[in-house]
């Protein structure tokens, strides 16, 4: 079976490897892997889950409804008690309810910010974050078991299974938001209120952030709030070239700033007053400064092997231990659940903190966000200089080589590390880390990385520095080098 787990799930493109048949070939192996004696039932430290209740949620892709339908059948038919979400709803909003609801697992049917021709699933585990490798691994193997057996999935009738209480449809926001209003300070809002814009980028964070700030006085306008499985035609990403809907709202005077919500929400983004992106680098930066100066929270910091050095010059400011990991949130999430995690989060937007669920959350860092700015009274534009004057300056970018075919990652870092140059950009290469992929760090802080894409047939090169020039200077010789790599 062409069905493998990346970074965080399966993807796949719709009619061609994501279909129906795959699907419910792909749920029989997890319920047979959540019913096996491999799978974690201990909750990790909270109250013991039901081994028999898995929550399922679904994004607004092509047929994600109908796919997540079929997914509660099969496991009804397993004889598991399926909490199937009544909408389209975030992932993060899933994960919490896993937890919320004490149940074994979560299925979450979206492909998160790919193209809108893709699907995909996304496995979690009973503690609110994506499924353990070695739990998907187990999926994997079931999967060639039960091929190798010629047994297929059990199934049973949608409504014969709604009437016996196996299939419980439910909305999964009302816990959520309770959750979330003992991690936002609403009263600092409501002081402040804002006028901004939310773009939901037809995803299934749309209308959440505005419905959680109801009763603040904020002003919340929302675009690409509807129901559009084509996604307009651009990825559901927030990075600045499919944020041209964003800039227009903001350059009408629509709103004083906005933030941005991928395809299922577990990322975010944001825009000032001036149409220019701030991105995750930026937000998490801001997020650690205000955690601790304004609300005088300690702990770890956690950063993926992508995400800017601006993190580690705070966490060197206040005293905090750092924690470098490799892409994909599930890294972030180990610290989260064994250790006094402070924040943590990666360049793509996932970005969680305290007291959360180890998953990267869009709506909630969307709601920080807002909460920062009406505390300190200051612009988005503002504060992003404030933090610039003090840690940066920083300018980064991402290049991603698409693969006529696949690059093994280890022969790559292995090559790239014996051709490592003496320097970049008139800065002496003063490290290499071989933590995903292989990393240059400069003498100045600067840093080039290359990977492979877990998910997708893609070279990343990502390139952060102290000037627009030397980001040049790396993206160059990551491009050149790549290249010869492939």
């Amino acid at each position: 079976m062409p069905i493998h787990f990346g970074t965080d799930g399966w993807r796949a493109v719709i009619s061609d490897t994501f279909t129906f048949d795959n699907l419910r070939i792909l749920t029989q192996a997890i319920a047979d892997a959540v019913a096996s004696d491999h799978w974690d039932k201990s909750g990790n430290g909270g109250p013991k889950p039901d081994p028999k209740k898995i929550v399922v949620g679904f994004d607004t892709r092509f047929l994600s409804d109908r796919y997540a339908g079929e997914v509660a059948r099969v496991l009804a038919a397993n004889g598991f008690t399926v909490l199937l979400a009544q909408s389209d709803a975030p992932t993060p909003a899933i994960s919490y309810a896993i937890k919320n609801q004490h149940a074994i697992a979560g299925v979450m049917i979206t492909a998160s910010h790919n193209a809108p021709r893709y699907n995909g699933v996304k496995l979690k585990g009973a503690f609110g974050g994506s499924a353990l490798p070695e739990q998907c691994k187990r999926v994997e193997i079931y999967i060639t078991d039960n091929e190798q057996r010629a047994r297929g999935p059990n199934l049973m009738d949608f409504r014969q299974a709604r009437d016996a209480g196996l299939i419980q449809k439910f909305n999964p926001l009302p816990a959520y938001f309770d959750h979330l209003r003992t991690l936002i300070h609403t009263d600092v809002i409501a002081e402040n209120p804002q006028c901004f814009v939310v773009d939901a980028m037809y995803g299934s964070g749309r209308g959440v952030i505005k419905s959680f700030l109801q009763g603040t006085g904020c002003e919340i306008a929302e675009i690409r709030g509807e129901m559009n499985p084509g996604f307009g035609s651009v990825h559901p990403e927030p990075i600045a070239k499919y944020l041209g809907a964003l800039a227009s709202a903001i350059s009408s005077g629509i709103g004083n700033f906005g933030v941005v919500t991928d395809g299922d929400a577990d990322r975010i983004g944001a825009m000032d007053e001036h149409a220019a992106f701030v991105d995750p680098h930026k937000i998490m930066a801001l997020s650690l400064k205000y955690l601790v100066e304004k609300r005088g929270w300690t702990g770890s910091v956690v950063r993926t092997v992508s995400t800017t050095r601006m993190i580690d010059r705070l966490a060197k400011r206040y005293g905090l231990p750092l924690h470098e990991t490799p892409v994909g949130f599930n890294h972030i999430a180990d610290y989260m659940m064994t250790e006094d995690v402070l924040i943590g989060g990666e360049e793509s937007g996932g970005i969680s903190f305290k007291g959360h669920i180890p998953e990267g959350d869009g709506p909630i860092m969307g709601v920080l966000l807002v909460e920062m700015i009406a505390a300190s009274g200051k612009t988005l534009h503002g504060l992003v200089e404030e933090l610039l004057n003090e840690v940066g300056p920083a300018f980064y970018e991402r290049v991603d080589l698409r693969l006529s075919r696949p690059v093994a990652k280890a022969e790559m870092t292995e090559f790239l590390t014996k051709q490592a140059p003496a320097e970049i950009g008139n800065e002496k290469v003063c490290d290499i880390s071989q933590r995903d992929g292989i990393k240059y760090i400069l003498s100045d802080d600067s840093w080039l990385l290359i990977r492979p894409s877990g998910t997708e047939p893609v070279l990343r090169v990502y390139a952060e520095g102290r000037t627009q020039e030397m980001v040049k200077a790396l993206l160059g010789y990551g491009e050149q080098v790549a290249k010869s790599v492939v």
